[in-house]
């Protein structure tokens, strides 16, 4: 009897394991590159949001899985992806991509630059040299100058990156005396009064159901009449709150801050806050985040908190690439939105186009028009900085505030 219950368990066992065997075949993901064929061309730009299935010719069956190629690093990187092939049985396919940077580096050059004869001039400090992977890219003037010898002298900046890609033009160097100097200032006339672009204009114009229209303040605006603000038609203000005093200086509270979204709160307005960053690195921009945090808390911030960082000449001098740049705001925005706020990107058009092109989060977009052609998404644009309101004594910028993300 017992010899028989042995058995009959010997059996079970050897049936179930035979069981989990055929499941366990039948299930396995085996490599095999023989069901598909590759594209001539297995290269990817660098920073490029690029899958498997882009490199793929054809297949026979259907991808299953599949995740983002890691193109953040130049060179080989293997690619894997699960696929069916035509009996219905889980494969997995792998191959390389070349990971490469084809971009030349960013230089902002002027066709010409003037300075008075013997001044002390930094020429190659003051044209921006950057590229979107080379922290250190190569940057020089070629051609000979003499700033003590009026004259046009005519010059080449060259720029190359590590992957060889090079940015040459050519541009002039003006040395004037300070006799030039007075007779081109003499022919400037300052009798005409500055153009300015009237609050209540741009309410007449860009107000409707799908926006709200504000402005937003710093210490430059001094003591604002906040009721007067909102008896004009704002329905919402940007505050300052405030600066990193240059690049590893000290966070500096902008000193109108309290008394700014004190009244701003007090008379209804809808607050947001902004910090003017000169953050060179992430953990950097981390610390930036969590100082404007400790400075907001007990206020109610009903629109979002914004990294403005507008520092690129410091940019020249921090070491960074651009891609760089961009996680570092991407760092601060992270962390003011793990606080429980909205993180948002401040930038011009053009910053926005060369600059932040890596960028991941919503825009603050500043763009002096009136009607911008930025093609991105943005919540805010930012329409001017000459705007005159009731309760400001000065200037003031003017925004167009979108109930949801515009796209034009």
């Amino acid at each position: 009897m017992k010899k028989k219950i042995i058995i009959g368990l010997i059996i079970v066992i050897v049936l179930i394991s035979i069981t989990v065997l055929v499941i366990y075949l039948n299930n396995r993901i085996v490599d095999d590159n023989s069901g598909f064929t590759l594209k001539d061309d297995l290269t990817a730009e660098v920073y490029s949001e690029v899958k498997p299935s882009d490199f793929i010719n054809k297949i026979k069956g259907k991808i299953i899985s599949e995740d983002d190629i890691k193109t953040k690093k130049l060179g080989k990187t293997e690619v894997s992806f699960i696929y069916l092939n035509s009996d219905d049985k889980k494969r997995r396919g792998t191959f390389e991509v070349s990971v490469v940077d084809t971009e030349k580096p960013l230089v902002w050059l002027n066709s010409s630059y003037r300075t008075l004869l013997g001044s002390d001039i930094d020429l190659e400090g003051t044209i921006m040299c950057v590229d979107n992977y080379d922290s250190n890219p190569s940057c020089q003037i070629l051609g000979d100058y003499d700033i003590n010898t009026e004259g046009t002298y005519p010059l080449t900046f060259v720029a190359e990156d590590s992957s060889g890609n090079v940015f040459s033009k050519n541009f002039n160097l003006v040395v004037y005396t300070e006799d030039e100097s007075s007779t081109t200032n003499s022919s400037v006339s300052s009798d005409e009064p500055k153009p300015v672009t009237n609050f209540s204009d741009v309410l007449e114009n860009y107000k409707n159901d799908e926006t709200e229209v504000g402005i937003d303040v710093s210490r430059y605006q001094g003591d604002v009449d906040f009721a007067k603000v909102k008896e004009a038609g704002a329905t919402f203000v940007m505050i300052r709150a405030g600066y990193q005093n240059g690049t590893g200086g000290d966070y500096v509270l902008d000193p109108y801050f309290e008394s700014n979204i004190k009244s701003a709160l007090n008379n209804k307005l809808k607050v947001g806050v902004y910090f003017y960053s000169y953050a060179d690195s992430k953990s950097e921009a981390k610390k930036q985040a969590k100082w404007v945090i400790k400075q907001i808390k007990k206020y109610d911030i009903s629109l979002p908190v914004v990294f403005d960082f507008e520092s690129f000449k410091a940019f020249n001098e921090m070491d960074l690439s651009i891609f760089g740049l961009n996680e570092i705001a991407d760092t601060f925005i992270n962390t003011v939105e793990d606080a429980g706020y909205n993180g948002v990107l401040y930038g011009s058009k053009n910053y926005l186009k060369s600059i932040w092109k890596y960028h991941t989060k919503s825009v603050w977009l500043a763009h002096y028009t009136s009607q911008t052609d930025y093609d991105g998404e943005y919540f805010m644009w930012q329409m001017c900085d000459d705007g005159v309101i009731d309760g400001i004594n000065g200037y003031v910028d003017i925004d167009i505030l979108y109930k949801n993300s515009r796209k034009d």
